[in-house]
């Protein structure tokens, strides 16, 4: 009943600091945000409030003579049933769209096409939701992780991220959202980039990133280099916290750390096909070392 309150009280935009941050920790809140999200685009139908009351009313004097009544904080109710209907035709909408959802799991990658035939790639451990009905209209989806997109040309296409935005009209380009990392990589046309106040023109071979908050100077890359699609992850001047995190993305592994600065930098890349591999490619740059036990990796300064 607590989290339901939680609910209510956010839909309303009542909440607190506290009850915002114990309502974003369950595992519901990212539909939450989707229902609130797609309520605010259409119109509810118009109820009479004050009618509806009446009857109630009228309702409940009329049961007096039958049982107990439990009476009602008329304010409460103007709320709770604004939320409720909120949530209903929240939820219808959501149902006819036919939301589409496309997941992928630790050392996994699928390919497929969208409603207009565009391709994407979907990384490991990333997922992309978009609405089929709806795709003629808006080509808009929603990436959590890291994808290649190679769309179609036709109306603005907009991928969105918890970080920033990304739209275009036709074009080929990666785009990887993980936790503090924010990266686009044009590799055909151009790319128009969103990131708060920022908004960016990315030509071919260009690039934009963002590491923990602060913009990367780096804005250009090497076409050629090889990527994701040819299984190996590069990185220039990357914290070593989130090169681990993507040694996870592809391997599967959990990686602890002894001892460790997890934000020196790091340059170069590393192997999807053999861990081992990876991850000497990454420890002996950095001097460091690591031991396997099981799906647990620990890596570790030289003679600890």
């Amino acid at each position: 009943m607590e989290n339901n309150n939680d609910i209510l009280k956010w839909l309303n935009k009542e909440s607190s600091d506290e009850e915002l941050l114990r309502l974003q920790e369950t595992e519901d809140f990212k539909t939450l945000e989707k229902i609130a999200h797609y309520s605010s685009q259409i119109e509810p139908p118009k109820v009479d409030v004050d009618k509806a009351l009446a009857d109630l009313k009228l309702r409940t004097q009329n049961k007096t003579k039958k049982g107990k009544v439990i009476a009602f904080n008329v304010k409460d109710l103007y709320k709770y049933a604004a939320a409720i209907v909120v949530l209903l035709i929240s939820s219808y909408f959501i149902f006819f769209n036919k939301e589409a959802t496309i997941k992928t799991e630790y050392a996994q990658t699928k390919t497929f096409n969208l409603p207009d035939n565009s391709e994407v790639i979907l990384n490991s451990n990333s997922e992309i939701s978009y609405g089929k009905k709806s795709w003629d209209e808006d080509r808009n989806l929603a990436l959590d992780g890291e994808a290649f997109f190679k769309v179609n040309k036709g109306k603005k296409f907009t991928v969105s991220t918890e970080i920033g935005n990304v739209t275009v009209l036709g074009t080929k380009f990666n785009v990887k959202e993980r936790a503090n990392y924010f990266e686009v990589k044009t590799y055909e046309g151009l790319v128009s980039v969103a990131y708060k106040d920022t908004l960016v023109k990315l030509p071919k071979g260009a690039l934009f990133k963002v590491v923990n908050g602060v913009i990367d100077t780096n804005t250009t890359f090497d076409i050629e280099e090889k990527s994701w699609l040819q299984k190996e992850s590069n990185f220039k001047s990357t914290p070593l916290q989130i090169v681990l995190e993507e040694l996870e993305n592809q391997f599967g592994y959990t990686i602890e750390t002894q001892e460790v600065n997890l934000a020196i930098l790091y340059s170069g890349g590393f192997t999807h096909t053999d861990v081992n591999l990876a991850l000497q490619s990454v420890t002996i740059p950095l001097q460091l070392s690591y031991k396997i036990e099981g799906k647990t990796i620990t890596i570790f300064n030289y003679g600890k």
